[in-house]
């Protein structure tokens, strides 16, 4: 819903669907203030629950002014002012704060009531000052002369050493080093991304609902403040949408390109995009547009990874490859108590029964591409986050901080869907059963 105007009245089923998604929120923020192991998690549940209480508390208004008949006039009755809130005081406050604890000097110890920022953070930035010394953003782990550690690893692609650069090259003091936090160049990435998608949408209006998910959903905000890397992420992928609704296979191959070489686990949206690029090529053969799209993705991939490879083969292959896949010397920690890692622990031969359904759901995917291709932006964006959320919830080791990629893909899916025919229609015409 767009912001109400004056002299009107919500629909009592629509706010007070916001007083329940609010007050869920809080009881997150609240349940990680008082119970979380990390101090940044606790710090920003501290204020999220001012956060989401103040949304709440906007929304419980709301619904009881729609229930008796009552008029919410101006500005202060529009459903927007909680997701203000959300980003006010659940995203931008206690980021502020954590940038600031973080000077006190809490990284790389195994300590994580004090740390001011997530083990991601700290990696990123070690692996752009190794990039400028040696070549690699990978430690070598045989020149460590001790046992490797999880935090010795950078399980990401080489472009996410990017984010990590302005620290590298000016910090050095309290105040540069403040400016130059990667999750400052995390947040700067998402919001450009977001921005630039609806640029190319030609500015549709967003729904409510849409910023719920996107925005102020927890994970997203908890994400934004503590972390970040995977918001950049999911903003570039949410980019590459719109470049692809917008007809742009090649700059679609090319930013997608980007996306897998920073995280390899948003690679399954290839299938997808190769599929809706083929759907709305427009004055040209769907193969050739197809394969503009294929060839700027390899190429730009190929030529991202090469030098990276070259310069240490071997520390490439255990961070990138052997790590992420539970092969490396040391095992990932991730291990949130989701169905794949609940079957692999309790279930018989459970990691060979996960794969099996990482496979199945695969195959499930690829059938639904199949028989039902999509043609909008919006149901490439849907196929999308069905297929990261299967993978998410089904592989044997993973995070729960990972699905805020299919709840952003959600709300994004909305939002291109409100495009409606400001986003042109493909080849065969207007969008048909097909796109749904």
């Amino acid at each position: 819903m767009a912001p109400a105007r004056a002299g009107t009245a919500h629909p009592v089923r629509v706010v007070a669907w916001d007083l329940v998604f609010y007050l869920g929120c809080f009881a997150f923020a609240l349940g990680t203030a008082l119970a979380s192991e990390f101090y940044g998690y606790r710090i920003w549940g501290n204020f999220a629950v001012a956060g989401y209480g103040l949304a709440a508390a906007h929304s419980a208004w709301l619904t009881i002014s729609a229930r008796r008949g009552m008029q919410t006039n101006g500005k202060f009755g529009s459903r927007w002012i909680g997701i203000g809130a959300v980003v006010v005081l659940a995203m931008c406050a206690p980021l502020l704060m954590l940038v600031i604890r973080r000077l006190t000097g809490t990284d790389w110890l195994i300590t994580p009531f004090s740390w001011a920022a997530q083990p991601e953070v700290w990696v990123i930035e070690r692996s752009a000052d190794l990039l400028l010394r040696h070549g690699t953003p990978y430690v070598d782990l045989a020149s460590l002369g001790r046992a490797p550690q999880v935090n010795d690893y950078t399980p990401y692609g080489p472009v996410m050493t990017v984010f990590g650069l302005p620290r590298a090259l000016f910090g050095g003091n309290p105040v540069l080093n403040a400016l130059t936090d990667a999750r400052w160049m995390f947040a700067l990435a998402a919001v450009l991304c977001a921005y630039a998608s609806w640029r190319l949408l030609n500015r549709p209006r967003v729904p409510v609902f849409a910023a719920q998910l996107a925005i102020a959903c927890p994970l997203t905000a908890l994400t934004w403040a503590v972390a970040g890397p995977d918001l950049a992420i999911v903003g570039l992928l949410v980019l590459t949408f719109a470049l692809a609704a917008s007809d742009r296979p090649g700059w679609t191959g090319f930013v997608l390109a980007l996306v897998i070489s920073a995280k390899l686990i948003v690679a399954p949206a290839a299938a997808v995009l190769a599929v809706f690029v083929y759907r709305r090529a427009r004055g040209e053969n769907p193969w050739a547009a197809t394969g503009r799209f294929a060839g700027a993705l390899a190429a730009t991939t190929i030529a991202l990874h090469l030098p990276v490879y070259l310069a240490n083969p071997a520390a490439f292959t255990e961070h990138v490859i052997r790590f992420p896949l539970g092969m490396g010397a040391v095992r990932s920690p991730a291990a949130s108590p989701l169905p794949g890692h609940l079957i692999t622990q309790f279930v018989p031969a459970g990691t060979a029964i996960s794969l099996v359904l990482v496979g199945l759901a695969a195959v499930a995917m690829l059938i639904w591409l199949a028989r039902r291709p999509p043609a909008t932006g919006s149901a490439a964006l849907t196929r999308t986050a069905v297929g990261l959320g299967a993978l998410i919830l089904l592989t044997p080791a993973t995070r729960y901080g990972y699905l805020v990629y299919p709840l952003v893909l959600l709300g994004a899916a909305l939002t291109f869907r409100d495009s409606g025919p400001t986003a042109r229609p493909p080849r065969n015409g207007r969008a048909d059963a097909t796109s749904s």
